[in-house]
């Protein structure tokens, strides 16, 4: 399928997805969003690929934001609509059934945080610089910055952010703990690439798994996550890889995995 505002191609069993509208620095608007959502389903409806890189398409952006032109004269009720939509396609992010790498190559502002947020891990480059400064516009965020921000920086750091709008630049987010790893831009895809070939090389259902467990565990408490752990556990006995690992294991040789 032909997409106009997003590019995806296949390296082996890495997906790698463009927001490729770098004349508006990548901004979401609904042509985008509904392309993101039909791409997320052909993903999730598929073996390959095992992992997902989503980045932006030039020098300068992740995604600078949300088309501020389409927002600016909707009414509360059209606002509503619209910044529901929009979540929904960044919760598709956070919930995809395989690991999602953000690779910030640029400012990833307002929705742009918010759709690295919901990626599983974030590697920047030096140049990036990530922000929520919507409260500047007269909003706040709307598609999941005030929740997923204090969740990954501490509520104190999230409201300062959020309340002053700053734009920070990979070293500070890397130290609050907003991005995973910073790296030289010509370096970056590299390093997604060599990321995302680490974690493929596991078992498909293992990583899925594991993804849901955390995820879900997150919005539990300590002893209902734990149980929840226990039944993702016991659900890998029931696959062929996990009988191939810790079969190779005990013949101390590499295990050949089917994803099954």
């Amino acid at each position: 399928m032909a997409y106009e505002t997003i590019l995806f191609e296949q390296e082996g069993a890495i997906g790698i997805l463009k927001l490729n509208r770098p004349q508006a620095l990548n901004a979401l608007n609904s042509k985008v969003i509904s392309e993101l959502m039909a791409v997320l389903d052909q993903i999730e409806s598929d073996v390959l690929p095992k992992v997902l890189i989503i980045t932006g398409a030039g020098e300068k952006a992740f995604v600078a934001g949300t088309d501020i032109i389409e927002m600016e004269k909707l009414s509360c009720s059209e606002a509503r609509t619209f910044a529901s939509f929009a979540r929904k396609a960044i919760d598709r992010i956070a919930n995809l059934n395989r690991p999602v790498i953000a690779a910030v190559n640029g400012f990833a502002l307002g929705g742009g945080c918010e759709l690295a947020m919901a990626c599983d891990i974030r590697v920047a480059s030096e140049k990036a610089k990530l922000g929520q400064p919507e409260t500047g516009l007269g909003i706040i965020p709307g598609s999941g910055g005030t929740q997923r921000l204090p969740r990954l920086v501490g509520p104190s750091k999230a409201k300062h952010l959020i309340f002053t709008g700053e734009i920070i630049d990979a070293k500070r987010a890397l130290e609050i703990g907003l991005v995973d790893r910073v790296v030289a831009p010509e370096a970056l895809m590299e390093e997604a690439k060599k990321m995302a070939s680490a974690i493929a090389a596991k078992p498909a259902v293992a990583l899925g798994l594991a993804k849901a467990a955390i995820n879900r565990g997150l919005d539990m408490d300590l002893q209902d996550g734990l149980s929840y752990e226990i039944e993702c556990f016991a659900q890998c006995f029931a696959t062929q890889d996990q009988k191939e690992g810790m079969r190779a294991f005990s013949e101390k040789r590499k295990p050949s995995y089917v994803d099954k």
